[in-house]
């Protein structure tokens, strides 16, 4: 193309933005500048007319086709930094740092998203310990993915945190954390499952809250199994009217609660269309021998990918607690 005039710069930038080819402008001799603009407005190489010959086109083709490729290599770079910083930045709301006090207790997690390069959705986890001596901790999953998903999950996670320290508690926790969820999701059928935990390490004593949520599996020397626990409506369902009953469990002197969002189950346990489900992850989980926690995650995580083989595409996030108080007054 010629290069002349304001026109043609304004028409160089659009080409550069609507296509991928290498753009090559023809300037006319008296027309010193144009050819240096041309390539600040994004060509890639300039042709001075009445100075052509075939092997010079033949090298400014070459060169150009170079350099457009090296600029999309070079973009495509810039856009993975981007994303994993933006990745890393929700990943720190949506799983911070446990605040345990006690040795007794130690909180391993995990998280993957869905799909690969793509933003973490909105599965969200936290632990505490608060001042009466007792282990707390959420595990959510925000409908829907993307951004959006992911920072309501970042933001549920903080006000769980910040109402747990701050002494509210069950239900009426709850209760605050629909509230906030109404009030900061970006659509009206946008809802939250989550899972309350409360781990009393002195007495032995685990108590379960469930909004929508699945049980968490126990993990003990005799093997895992599944918790029986109550069920209440997810967050956002029907804003006000939810009702969370609690379930309480005596627990062994030493043992281990993995709670998890659906990614870990929903996908397929073989070749064929059958998922996975409880009972192929308790299965699962007893095959794994190891007793480091954080690589029994990485374990537990690495088969349920492998035999899905990316054909289910849901984010995923797990947390262990562990305890070992000790001594059998515990129980």
């Amino acid at each position: 193309m010629e290069f002349h005039d304001l026109l043609a710069h304004r028409h160089v930038q659009a080409i550069q933005t609507d296509t991928q080819a290498a753009i090559i402008v023809l300037t006319g001799l008296d027309e010193p500048r144009a050819g240096v603009e041309a390539l600040a407005a994004g060509a890639q190489d300039y042709l001075i007319k009445g100075k052509v010959d075939p092997d010079l086109i033949q090298r400014a083709v070459r060169y150009a086709v170079q350099r457009k490729q090296a600029e999309r290599a070079n973009a495509a770079l810039q856009i993975g930094r981007l994303r994993a910083e933006e990745n890393a930045r929700l990943e720190r709301g949506l799983l911070p740092q446990p605040l345990l006090s006690s040795s007794a207790v130690t909180a391993s997690s995990r998280y993957y998203p869905g799909r690969a390069q793509a933003l973490l959705g909105g599965d969200f986890l936290g632990v505490v310990q608060t001042d009466d001596g007792q282990v707390r901790a959420i595990i959510g999953d925000v409908s829907g993915h993307g951004p959006d998903a992911a920072a309501l999950g970042v933001c549920l996670r903080i006000a769980w945190r910040a109402l747990a320290l701050g002494g509210h508690r069950d239900q009426q926790l709850l209760h605050l954390l629909e509230q906030i969820h109404v009030a900061e999701r970006t659509q009206s059928n946008l809802f939250t499952t989550c899972t309350l935990i409360t781990l009393n390490p002195d007495r032995g004593i685990l108590t379960l809250h469930l909004a929508g949520h699945h049980e968490p599996l126990l993990v003990t020397a005799d093997g895992a199994r599944e918790v029986s626990a109550a069920h209440g409506i997810a967050l956002g369902i029907a804003p006000g009217l939810g009702i969370w009953p609690a379930s309480t469990l005596t627990l062994p002197v030493r043992g281990a609660l993995i709670a998890y969002t659906d990614g870990l189950i929903e996908g397929f346990a073989d070749t064929s269309t059958t998922r996975l489900g409880v009972e192929g992850l308790l299965q699962i989980i007893d095959a794994i021998r190891t007793p480091d926690p954080g690589l029994h995650l990485d374990h537990l995580i690495a088969r349920t990918r492998t035999l899905n083989a990316d054909r289910h595409t849901d984010d995923l996030a797990v947390l262990r607690l562990d305890w070992d108080t000790g001594t059998d007054d515990a129980q």
